[in-house]
């Protein structure tokens, strides 16, 4: 495992070994050892995009504890490079790393919207709700160069499809409008992912995210647009972000909220080595409260990976932590559902060929 610094706006400093590839690499600047410039320039991982051909956009999940059954996911990889993401894995089945990789090398499914038009399009497609995103985040920095995530929105209004979409971007306030407009018949959710009230944690927890303060503005810009808004806490860092359950509800109903929610840190196979780099660096005096904690909250592991108990953990410190986010969910009125979705306004859209529907 080669252990390299990185810059200022990278959550990892690693590139964890790929679980599925029998040659690893490491850098060696050994032949610049008297050149120190030439080696921190090297050594920055600068970001890179490749085109994901992609022939089909629309995943569906099986997965009980998971809330919705199809997702759209515009990118792999994400630049928000937040330290705990249960996504970084997927990016091993890519041939690369779970560290800087996930972060530096995105994958961009370039016909993302035409790909969700076909889908619409089909005669056998019965209209529920579609999420955006399930995995990565699809306002990360990389939207506002590609606008996939915009373009899959227009699509949706077009055909009245209803969507969810899951961020931690104030990025999603540029699409203001669209929103909007799917928000006056019922037919959009956005759910904003707040981990932390403290900028200075979140800078270098999740580098490339918007600050919590945005985030909240973006609640309440959304709640002010008529857009059900729902927050989401997550994920709860035991020993390290627990105790701003309650600031954060109260946060969270002040912007606008309607309903909270909350999952547990797990940490999955190579995300382990990587969120484990970031406390040492960062929080180094934390360690091993908070590696001690996550443990006891998924029966002595560092995830629990049965159905209903992996996003929640169990035992003496998983249900305080539960008790209390009900506590105070309920207290601020954020205990509820966000409004039912109305799909009975969906049309199929036009074609990529330009036909329209007679009926």
């Amino acid at each position: 495992m080669a252990n390299n610094p990185a810059p200022k706006g990278r959550g990892s400093h690693l590139q964890p070994a790929n679980r599925f590839t029998l040659i690893q690499y490491e850098d060696d600047f050994e032949h610049l050892e008297h050149d120190p410039e030439a080696v921190a320039e090297l050594k920055k991982p600068k970001t890179e995009y490749f085109t994901d051909s992609a022939r089909s956009i629309v995943t569906e999940n099986e997965s009980p504890d998971i809330p919705f059954r199809y997702s759209v996911n515009p990118y792999r990889g994400c630049l928000h490079g937040c330290t705990y993401c249960y996504a970084r894995p997927y990016h091993e089945y890519l041939g690369l790393n779970a560290g800087l990789d996930f972060e530096t090398k995105i994958f961009v499914k370039e016909d993302a919207p035409a790909l969700f038009r076909d889908f619409l399009a089909r005669d056998a497609w019965k209209p529920e709700p579609i999420v955006l995103s399930g995995v990565t985040d699809c306002y990360q920095p990389a939207e506002r160069q590609f606008r996939l995530t915009r373009g899959c929105l227009e699509v949706a209004v077009e055909a009245r499809q209803p969507l969810g979409l899951i961020t931690k971007n104030a990025l999603i306030l540029r699409d203001l409008d669209l929103l909007r407009d799917l928000a006056a018949d019922n037919l959009v959710h956005v759910t904003l992912s707040i981990t932390t009230l403290d900028a200075s944690l979140a800078r270098v927890m999740e580098p490339r995210t918007s600050t919590p303060t945005a985030r909240l503005h973006a609640v309440t810009a959304l709640a002010g647009a008529g857009v059900p808004v729902r927050v989401m806490v997550a994920p709860v860092i035991p020993g390290l972000t627990d105790s701003e359950i309650p600031s954060l509800l109260a946060a969270a109903k002040a912007a606008g909220a309607r309903a909270a929610a909350y999952t547990l840190l797990r940490l999955p196979l190579t995300v382990a080595p990587v969120f484990h780099e970031w406390l040492a660096r960062e929080r180094p005096d934390m360690l091993d409260k908070v590696e001690g904690r996550v443990r006891e909250t998924h029966g002595g592991h560092l995830i629990d990976p049965r159905f209903g108990a992996r996003m929640r953990g169990s035992g003496e410190l998983a249900n305080p932590i539960r008790e209390l986010f009900r506590l105070f969910a309920r207290k601020h009125g954020l205990d509820g559902d966000l409004p039912a979705y109305d799909c009975t306004r969906f049309r199929p859209p036009r074609t990529r060929s330009g036909q329209q529907w007679l009926f």
